[in-house]
């Protein structure tokens, strides 16, 4: 993942991403983020539960769009174990609480130099069959409130993770070659 080059990353020297499609309904993800660790915020465990706002401080996300269409799907992690689940119609436009039949798994893992967040998250009915367009991204707050901006991909202009543009990674549909 690159940073946005409006933000330096500070305390932070490198965030890593990998995903898996599993099975037809699911998605694996591995947050990987090098740095000094004692000057991050990344928050006390709390209960799984669902949390709005949780982009304002360290967060790790994944945006999910199926084809070209407008509409796709916000999944927001925290360190914590909190999280959020969202369904756009278009373009920051028509948000509302995506229903989750089960909660995201998530585990963490850290050292004196690297934090590791493992996620797995189901999918929406809709998206079960089909080729998956995704944006994995990373908001890396550290303890002095500087924050930091990491995708796969950004769009120009300031960091803004929703821009279709930064749907740079596509997943097959199950049984793809």
């Amino acid at each position: 993942m690159t940073c946005h080059p409006d933000y330096e990353p500070g305390e932070v020297e490198s965030v890593q991403v990998w995903v898996e499609r599993r099975k037809s309904d699911q998605i694996w993800l591995r947050f990987h983020v090098e740095g000094r660790l004692e000057a991050l915020a990344l928050g006390r465990p709390e209960s799984p539960e669902r949390t709005d706002g949780l982009w304002q401080s360290t967060c790790f996300e994944a945006f999910v769009r199926k084809g070209e269409g407008p509409a796709y799907c916000e999944y927001n992690f925290a360190a914590s174990s909190q999280w959020a689940a969202y369904r756009f119609d278009g373009y920051r436009a028509g948000m509302t609480d995506l229903p989750m039949a089960r909660p995201p798994e998530i585990g963490t893992d850290a050292s004196e130099s690297h934090f590791a967040i493992e996620i797995v998250f189901d999918l929406p009915d809709d998206t079960a069959q089909v080729p998956l367009w995704l944006n994995v991204t990373a908001v890396i707050e550290e303890k002095s409130g500087a924050k930091s901006y990491w995708s796969a991909k950004h769009a120009s202009g300031a960091p803004d993770f929703h821009h279709k543009d930064c749907f740079a990674l596509l997943l097959g549909a199950p049984g793809d070659a």
